[in-house]
This record gives C-alpha cells, structure tokens and sequence, in this order.
C-alpha cells in the first residue's frame, strides 16, 4: 500500500496530520480556557459569594447574643432596638441565601436554620416578655432554654458554611484534575507532533535529499569546486551546467557532421581530381601545344585570332578547374619560416600589380610598423592574398577600392597575434552567403568552381590561425585573417 501512494502525497499527508494535531491542540486549549473560565466564574461568583453569604449568616446570628441580657440588666430600651436590627439583617442575609441556593444539598441545609431561628426567635420574644412584666425568675429560666436553640442554629450555620467549603474544594479539584488531563493531552500531542516532525524529516532527507545529493554528484563534473550547503540550489546549478554541456554536445555533434561530409567530399573529389588529372589535363596540355605552335606559324584574320584567343582561354579556365580540384584533394606540404606578414604581402601586391592596373583598382595599406614574423609557408599566404584580393577585384569592378590593414592584437591569454584585414568597397554578401561562403563547391559566380574560399581556409587553419568574413547587405566585404606570432619576434 505505502508504495501505491505518491512521493508529493505522502509528503502531503504527514503536513496535514501536522496540521490537524495543531488544530486539534488549538481547539482542546481553547475549550479548556472557556471551561477555566467557567469554573473560575462558578468558585468566585456562586460558591465564593454564598459562602460569604453563611459567613454573614453566622456573624448576624453572633451579634445577636447578649441584647436580652443587657435589657435584663439596666431594662433599657435601646438594646431592644438594636437586636431587633440584627434579627432584620440576619432575615435579608438568609433570604438572600435561600435565593443563592440552586442546589438541592444547599436548600436542604438552609430550611433546619429558617426552623430553627423562627423557634429560637419565639423563644427570646417570650423571654423578653417575662422581662417586661418582671417575672425575672420565670424569663432566667426560659433564657438558658433559648441558648440551647441559639448554639443549635449556631452549628447550623457552621455546617452551611462547611457545605460550601467543600463546594469550593471541589470544584478546585475538578478545576486541577481537568488541567491534568489538558497537560497529558498536550503532552501527548508534543509526542505525536515530534514523531510526525522526526518522520517528516527523515522523509524529506531519504526520500528528497539523499536522490539530489545524488543527481548533484552525477551531474557535478568538476569535482575540485566547492558546493554549497543548499542542495536544491545546487542541483539548479548542476542542470543548468547539463543543459550547457548538452548545447555544447550538440554543437559538436553538428560539427563533426559537416566535418564528416565535408571529408567525404573531400574523398570524393580526390577521386574525382585523380582521374581528371589522367584524363583531361594530358590531352589538354597537348591541345594547348599545338594552338601555341599553329598560333606561331598560320596568319588569322582578326575575327579568327579573337577565335583563337577565346579558346585559348576556355582551356586554361580548364585547366584552372582541374589544377583547383587537384591542391583541393591533394594540398602541398607546407615549408614552414619565419617571415612577417607585410613582406608576404608587399610581394603579393608587386605579383599583382599589372592585375590591379587591368582591373582598375587602387590599393591602401594600413600599417604603423612592419609585422613580426610568424612561422608560415610564404607560397601559402601568397596563394591565400592572391585569391582574396582577386576576388575582391571581381567583385567590385573598375575603380574599385582595396583596403590593407595590417596591426597587432593581444589575446585573453595573453599571446599575441597579427591581423590582417582586406576590405573591398563592392556590393558586399547577404548573411546567408556570409554563413557558406568556406564551404566546397559553394560559389556565387557563373563559372565559379567554389573551391578558392575553401582552400584559404584550409591553409590558415594549417597555419593555426583563422579567418572569418564580416560586412553587411549594403556593401562592403572584409576578410579578416589571424596568425600566431612567433615567440619573442614582437
């Protein structure tokens, strides 16, 4: 059965037994004060007063004493007076005790003292008759007769008095044992509410914590941090770096994806190149020979030359094609030295500079200081500006513009780098040509192969540096390259 109910309602059910045993203790604690209450309005109001009552009943009956005697002695009036206030005071006190008596114990203990008192009342009037009419012998007698019935009323009286002494005991020995029972009923509560609380804690540390200390530790890879005492927190911690590592995971993932089809591809084109280079550029060599020679010896029209001319060039735009896809497959060995990055490039631009001048475009370098060397392949780099400033040039036109920019840069780590930037003023890329334009075969012109962009990177990449494409819709292009700097060549 324990294992049908949930974790979230186990956990529910101890909260609301909690709860209920507080309730529960609240409501007893409340009923015990209006029942104190009641008990203390009963002893202080009823019992307390009513007991005063026979105290004054009896201290009424007491004054009373003594009056027919002094009457007797001097036969003055005014002590007659006096008892007769007495007898009035102790009639209105026992009225108001047979008023006060609500229990039958108490009623049947009032009517012996009214009998009593109206017996020895009629008594000491006939005493004091005898004292009137100077029978002193007869009203002595009758006077020690009276006291008789005086003591009697005055036991009566102490016995009222002692029925709501016990009254009053009673009801404070009903008042303690009714504490004691609150005692043991909270008493027990505090036990059950500690076992609850003991239960609840060892639910919430099995159940709760030990599996989140747990996952902490699965999830935790870095075991030389310090975690925090507040497991929950740390949990929180753990997934968000889970959900990082898996983002990470996955960008890997898609990486080694495309680098994996870009290898088959690679493969694929080595193929390709292999049998191209057997197939197509031996007998092209041999048709570039013979144009060359038939070019020397045969005399053309203008319109046969311009004939002549284009077919030159749509075998070397061949041959071009053929030698892309061969370095592309099969990528030279690289003859690493140190030289500095501007010399690469002031031979680049002396290499180019009939190019420019047919393209009509100007050239502007941007330089403090020439750059400290790096290790690099010269032929490389050369390979790599020539391919860049060229399709620069393509891009733009005539009267285009050429920005160099050639500066230093500090790393995170502290290492410096050199950059190299080359900015055309054309019409620029899109953001998606931006996000392919250094992939294989992806190109944008009609008779491009899409193999130039691929093949600088992948010779920057050789040189342990990088390259990266930034502009924007409205013009402009800049290819940003960075290359390690050779140790203690800055």
């Amino acid at each position: 059965m324990p294992q049908r109910i949930s974790l979230r309602h186990r956990f529910y059910l101890i909260l609301t037994a909690i709860f209920l045993i507080n309730l529960a203790g609240g409501m007893v604690m409340i009923w015990f004060t209006y029942r104190m209450e009641g008990m203390l309005h009963t002893i202080t109001d009823k019992n307390m007063a009513a007991f005063q009552t026979a105290e004054a009943l009896e201290n009424a009956l007491i004054n009373q004493k003594g009056f027919v005697s002094y009457y007797f002695l001097d036969n003055n009036p005014d002590w007659l007076k006096k008892l007769g206030q007495y007898r009035q005071i102790f009639t209105e006190i026992l009225s108001e005790a047979r008023k006060r008596a609500d229990a039958p114990a108490q009623k049947e203990a009032l009517a012996p003292i009214s009998d009593a008192y109206d017996r020895y009342i009629e008594g000491k009037d006939r005493v004091i008759s005898h004292y009137r009419n100077g029978q002193d012998k007869l009203g002595r007698a009758l006077h020690q007769k009276v006291r008789v019935h005086y003591f009697a009323i005055l036991n009566l009286c102490e016995n009222y008095k002692s029925l709501h002494t016990r009254i009053i005991f009673k009801a404070r020995q009903k008042a303690q044992q009714s504490a004691k029972r609150l005692r043991l009923i909270a008493v027990f509560a505090l036990l059950i509410g500690g076992l609850l609380i003991v239960g609840l804690a060892f639910f919430f540390g099995y159940y709760i914590l030990k599996p989140v200390r747990s996952l902490i530790q699965k999830a935790g890879h870095d075991t030389d941090r310090h975690f925090s005492p507040n497991e929950i927190k740390e949990l929180a911690v753990s997934v968000d770096g889970l959900i990082e590592d898996s983002d990470q995971t996955h960008l890997k993932l898609a990486k080694s994806r495309e680098q994996l089809l870009q290898a088959e591809k690679m493969a694929m084109v080595g193929k390709l190149a292999a049998g191209m280079a057997h197939s197509i550029r031996n007998p092209f060599t041999s048709v570039k020979m013979r144009l060359f020679s038939l070019g020397r010896t045969l005399s053309l029209s203008s319109s046969q030359r311009e004939d002549f001319q284009v077919i030159s060039e749509e075998i070397r735009h061949i041959d071009t094609v053929v030698q892309n896809f061969l370095e592309f497959s099969r990528p030279p060995k690289l003859v690493m030295q140190l030289i500095s990055p501007s010399t690469v490039i002031d031979q680049t631009l002396q290499l180019l500079s009939h190019r420019l001048k047919a393209y009509d475009v100007q050239i502007e370098r941007q330089s403090a200081r020439a750059l400290p060397d790096v290790l690099a392949d010269p032929e490389q780099l050369k390979e790599v500006l020539v391919n860049l400033i060229i399709n620069a040039c393509e891009a733009m036109g005539p009267g285009g513009l050429i920005s160099i920019d050639e500066r230093i840069q500090e790393t995170a780590q502290d290492f410096p780098q050199v950059v190299v930037e080359i900015t055309d003023n054309g019409p620029g890329m899109s953001e998606t040509v931006r996000a392919k334009v250094f992939q294989p075969f992806f190109t944008t012109k009609a008779e491009g192969t899409g193999l130039g962009l691929s093949i600088v990177e992948r010779i920057i990449n050789e040189h342990r540096g990088q390259i990266r494409v930034a502009g924007s819709d409205n013009g402009g292009t800049t290819f940003i390259i960075t290359l390690p700097v050779k140790e203690n060549s800055v």
